[in-house]
């Protein structure tokens, strides 16, 4: 029995091990999330400058933010850029995977880095070539656009297209991990579920909708919900392809707290569109995870 006395010694060094292990997480989340996430509710209810103390002013700000005419203007272009990106992305993420996971060899390789290189390009550069390719006198996507219009358009500077060709950069740019993402769901399918369906006569479609799709959902719900939460905090693009312009037809959240914090020096203001933004993440995204949930279980 003298082996007894050592059970809680060997249970109190697994709790410190696991203690030790977590420690660093848990420090970094406090150190780069929470802390801030704190202090950017607190400057909220302050007049304070984006560095400093302010005075305590309440809900002024927030009353101030629902009589910014700006503020419904920016709310309104950020949920229409997520609606031309979220679903298309990954729509379009999915079609190229499925064309991809057929290939074989280096063929597979070699079309499957073309897609994702743009991935890996730092948004300046995305965003200069499709300067490049867009110009109005230069680009050599315009013969294309005159063909279709009947004249050349300055598209970064039209309020019709101004959104919608920031959306077509957005999706060229960050699909090659979308497909990534489908292709690993893809080669996880066995294979034998497809021969065992084309023996009964099942056609592609029927195989697509009863095997692939199905079994596909869960990495599909982990893609939209990836895609909504970085469509949701749309800034680079935007600042470097428009400024928000033209008309404000482009600005979104995230430009007016830049706005606010680094043009105006209006900390507690900006933390309270930052807010708000924070608060429509949460909810969207619950939202979407709600009918994603729901989807999968029907």
């Amino acid at each position: 029995m003298g082996w007894l006395p050592m059970r809680p010694k060997s249970k109190n060094n697994k709790t410190l091990t696991a203690i030790l292990l977590i420690a660093p997480f848990v420090l970094c989340y406090l150190v780069v999330f929470a802390y801030p996430v704190y202090k950017m509710f607190a400057m909220s209810f302050t007049d304070a400058p984006l560095i400093g103390e302010g005075d305590w002013v309440g809900l002024e700000n927030y009353v101030r933010m629902f009589q910014h005419k700006l503020f419904y203007t920016s709310v309104y272009n950020t949920l229409y850029f997520v609606g031309l990106t979220v679903v298309p992305n990954t729509l379009i993420g999915l079609g190229i995977a499925m064309m991809i996971v057929r290939l074989n060899g280096m063929v597979q390789a070699g079309i499957l880095i073309l897609f994702f290189m743009p991935y890996i390009l730092p948004v300046t550069v995305v965003t200069q070539i499709w300067q490049w390719v867009l110009d109005q006198q230069f680009g050599v996507a315009q013969p294309l656009i005159e063909a279709v219009t009947g004249k050349r358009i300055s598209v970064f500077r039209d309020p019709l297209w101004a959104m919608p060709m920031v959306a077509l950069v957005t999706i060229w740019w960050t699909n090659g991990f979308n497909v990534l993402l489908f292709i690993s769901a893809l080669r996880n399918i066995p294979q034998d579920y497809y021969e065992a369906a084309s023996l009964d006569g099942a056609s592609r479609f029927q195989q697509f909708r009863r095997i692939t799709w199905p079994l596909l959902w869960p990495v599909t719900a982990l893609v939209l919900t990836l895609q909504l939460i970085l469509q949701l905090k749309i800034f680079d693009q935007i600042y470097l392809m428009t400024q928000g312009g033209p008309f404000n037809s482009t600005y979104v959240l995230l430009q007016l707290v830049y706005r606010e914090a680094f043009g105006r020096n209006q900390g507690g203001y900006a933390s309270a569109v930052a807010v708000a933004l924070f608060v429509l993440i949460v909810i969207v995204s619950v939202l979407q995870y709600q009918l994603l949930k729901a989807r999968g279980k029907s």
